[in-house]
């Protein structure tokens, strides 16, 4: 990890063209994690540098240790005008042949940063939409200036697609959807019963706890507070049910007080920062994701992977992934009561959970796989990189 004005260009490779990823920062998110794969699956086609506005973050201390080069921007509050041109400097030294641009904010600036350099083709890549979300006129006019014909676009799912055509003025001919897609090979269809039973019995489970486990940071968008509500009205049709939460966030501690609130403390399990995914995976029955909005989570992938039915809120790309009444049940955003019913209908019901689960993970396989996903992204690289 270096800080721009001390890091030392690498040696030119020509046989490999470099493509470097910007991002706010390497944090172990959805739009970090797929672009640390990308790089991680294409290195013996493209050499990789990350190039992080505001922090390096977990994910870049441990993309470092591999060998990546990974480049602090230090981006100053509002509109830091001198980033554009340390990114400029960033590609002259580094030989960059195209900038992949994760969300708008970092490609806002690569495309300023064509000021300082002769900078390469930009490709902007979409993950998801705040909420709630509007179309700010400035921002349309401006994104007219900054794209260029040499430039690309994609979005990670239908949803976003037509938030960039709604919100930001953008052609729909201009913009591929190149879904998330994940490895499913690392979570178990069925896993072991010995697996089973030591995960939970090292989360302190019995075999006859109904588990419920959601996956997402704790910020305001992923509402926290609809799925603890919900669980709330869950213990009463379901009285061993136990809600597990993993990750961290600046909104856990109210949603910790939020449970101690409601007196379902007890069955509300705060486990922070996880890495063994699939092994949560495994101990649970069912997954659920309580958003105010969505991209394409790959979090609702990975229950996919492992078979785990879905309930969800039905908002942004959720219904791209999980098909009511096929792979999981979606309720309106915000409705605890809805979120809910949906819950109790499958911890009720054993069968009906193995077939949504099981459909579910053909779904994946044939439409969200790493592999589909990292050949769509190979392709355009070989394609803007071509006349480097």
């Amino acid at each position: 990890m270096t800080n721009l004005k001390q890091s030392h260009p690498v040696d030119d490779t020509p046989d490999k063209p470099v493509i470097a990823h910007v991002l706010h920062q390497l944090s172990f998110a959805g739009a970090e994690v797929l672009a640390a794969g990308l790089s991680r699956s294409l290195g013996d086609r493209f050499r990789f540098v990350f190039l992080c506005l505001d922090r390096v973050g977990p994910l870049g201390e441990e993309l470092t240790q591999e060998g990546f080069e990974v480049i602090n921007l230090q981006r100053q509050p509002g509109i830091d005008w001198s980033v554009s041109r340390r990114l400029g400097q960033a590609v002259r030294d580094h030989h960059i042949a195209l900038l992949h641009a994760h969300q708008y904010t970092p490609f806002f600036y690569a495309a300023l940063s064509r000021r300082f350099s002769s900078t390469p083709p930009i490709l902007f890549t979409e993950h998801g939409r705040h909420y709630p979300d509007f179309r700010r006129l400035k921002r349309v006019i401006a994104n007219r200036f900054l794209l260029r014909r040499s430039d690309r676009v994609t979005a990670v799912g239908q949803f976003v697609k037509q938030m960039l055509v709604d919100h930001e003025g953008l052609a729909p001919g201009c913009i591929q959807v190149i879904h998330n897609g994940i490895e499913p090979q690392q979570f178990s269809i069925k896993p072991p019963d010995e697996q089973r039973a030591r995960i939970r019995a090292e989360l302190g489970l019995g075999d006859d706890q109904p588990v419920i486990l959601q996956v997402a940071r704790f910020h305001p968008v992923k509402d926290h507070a609809c799925g603890v509500r919900a669980m709330a009205h869950v213990l009463g049709a379901v009285p061993k049910a136990q809600l597990i939460l993993v990750g961290d966030g600046p909104e856990r501690d109210a949603i910790e007080t939020l449970a101690n609130e409601l007196g379902v403390s007890r069955s509300v399990r705060f486990l922070g920062v996880r890495t063994d995914i699939p092994d949560l995976m495994a101990a649970a029955d069912v997954f659920m994701l309580s958003s105010l909005s969505e991209g394409i989570s790959v979090t609702l992938l990975e229950a996919m992977a492992a078979a785990r039915p879905i309930a969800a809120t039905d908002v942004g790309g959720n219904g791209e992934v999980v098909l009511h009444d096929q792979t999981g049940l979606l309720s309106p955003r915000g409705d605890a009561e809805a979120l809910a019913r949906n819950l109790t209908t499958l911890l009720r019901d054993p069968d009906l959970r193995r077939r949504m689960g099981l459909a579910g993970r053909d779904r994946l396989l044939k439409q969200f796989t790493q592999q589909q996903m990292h050949d769509a992204f190979a392709g355009l690289y070989e394609e803007m990189t071509a006349h480097r």
